[in-house]
């Protein structure tokens, strides 16, 4: 099983959005999938309650951590949802390391069960970010086109905490930044503008969907997957022509991350560029 975890120390970037459309990709092509949902808000795991697809755990994240947990149901696609108990979790700081260990041991024994674990956190840098970050194959941050959100990769990267650097080198020397991931991206002249100073600054840390100057992986800024994401709804069976447009716009970004985390060679990665090197 690889786990890929989600992060960005900003809220409000469609992190959840992106877990919720990828979960759901993988398991569309046959993949086992855990998702799991570490921050109390439950952005990720509300909506695949309600999509009706996946079966529920019976028992909420916080306890990944708490407690020693090695059962899972039987089932091709299995929720474990988040709960307001995880918001103790970082007053214990006695008990970090153990709820870390906890996270890791939990993960292990899932192994066999599972191909995939999407886990989603939260935006604080706290210690569910750290379990997570310590155990994980990959992560990836969305991020918005905004000149805050591009201050903040060096964060992603350096934070003297839950800096991707700092966790590879001192907790997890596996973990892999499979890149910055732009979200909510609309056709504006504004957006062109911060797009490209992106790809000029960053674009060793972008993830390429094809070999053309532009071809990097993002999100559009739709209707429609807000909408599926409220309600439940998987994006690309929805009925509505808007909704079958975003599916499609989408689907060579969701096909190039579900390749990423099933282990496959990374055919558009430049030779000899580190994802890390960037900022």
């Amino acid at each position: 099983m690889k786990t890929l975890v989600l992060a960005n120390q900003k809220g409000g970037v469609g992190k959840s959005a992106v877990a919720t459309l990828l979960a759901h990709h993988l398991v569309q092509h046959g993949r086992r999938v855990l998702a799991v949902d570490l921050d109390h808000q439950g952005n990720f795991g509300s909506p695949i309650q309600r999509s009706n697809r996946a079966t529920a755990a019976g028992l909420t994240s916080d306890r990944l951590l708490t407690e020693a947990v090695s059962v899972m149901p039987s089932a091709a696609f299995v929720l474990v949802p988040s709960d307001r108990g995880l918001l103790m979790l970082e007053r214990q700081p006695t008990m970090h390391t153990p709820f870390a260990r906890n996270l890791r041991s939990f993960l292990a024994a899932m192994d066999a069960h599972f191909d995939v674990c999407v886990i989603d956190t939260n935006p604080n840098p706290d210690i569910r970010v750290i379990a997570a970050l310590a155990s994980a194959d990959f992560v990836l941050s969305p991020i918005q086109l905004n000149q805050e959100a591009m201050e903040g990769v060096h964060g992603l990267l350096n934070h003297d905490r839950v800096g991707v650097r700092k966790i590879k080198a001192v907790l997890n020397p596996k973990l892999q930044l499979i890149g910055l991931l732009p979200t909510m991206v609309e056709p504006t002249p504004f957006q062109k503008a911060n797009f490209l100073q992106i790809v000029q600054r960053y674009h060793p840390l972008l993830i390429r969907i094809g070999d053309g100057p532009g071809d990097f992986a993002s999100m559009p800024r739709r209707s429609a997957i807000a909408e599926a994401q409220a309600h439940g709804q998987v994006l690309w069976e929805m009925k509505k022509t808007a909704a079958r447009e975003a599916a499609k716009e989408i689907e060579p970004t969701l096909r190039e991350l579900a390749r990423i985390v099933a282990g496959q060679p990374q055919v558009h990665a430049q030779p000899g560029v580190s994802h890390e090197s960037a900022a």
